[in-house]
């Protein structure tokens, strides 16, 4: 937990001296401070949408396992079940595919979320390709 939050202040860290370099090349360039400006929010927006998309795919994988893990308990059960069908062991049952119900739904969700990042990230990647190639041609 201490490492994550350390690196929660690393990425803050980060984030303001982009911030502040960003402010200064605004007052540094005088004219061309608004794109300047756009180009440090790009580059510090793209930064934080690529820790956030390696984190849930990261948060995705374990889901996977996690799902994977559950369906492997859910057929043990199953099996069990057949075996000795205890009123315990069916209500744990019960609770067991409640909550891989609930797992394989929170997937569903993650991947939605996943590609709207991935959506928001082409969408900043192109207009910082349009943004450079309309410099370049000043």
């Amino acid at each position: 937990m201490e490492q994550l939050s350390e690196s929660s202040r690393r990425d803050s860290a980060d984030v303001a001296s982009s911030s502040s370099s960003t402010a200064a090349d605004v007052h540094v360039g005088g004219g061309g401070g608004g794109e300047a400006m756009a180009r440090g929010l790009s580059a510090m927006l793209e930064s934080v949408i690529k820790e956030f998309d390696s984190k849930s795919i990261d948060t995705l994988s374990s889901q996977d396992k996690l799902s994977g893990s559950l369906d492997r308990l859910v057929q043990e059960l199953d099996q069990l079940l057949e075996n000795a069908p205890l009123p315990f062991i069916v209500q744990h049952a019960s609770r067991i595919s409640s909550v891989k119900q609930r797992v394989s739904s929170m997937n569903l969700v993650l991947k939605s979320i996943q590609r709207r990042i991935d959506n928001i990230d082409h969408i900043l990647s192109a207009n910082n390709i349009q943004d450079k190639t309309a410099s370049d041609t000043t």
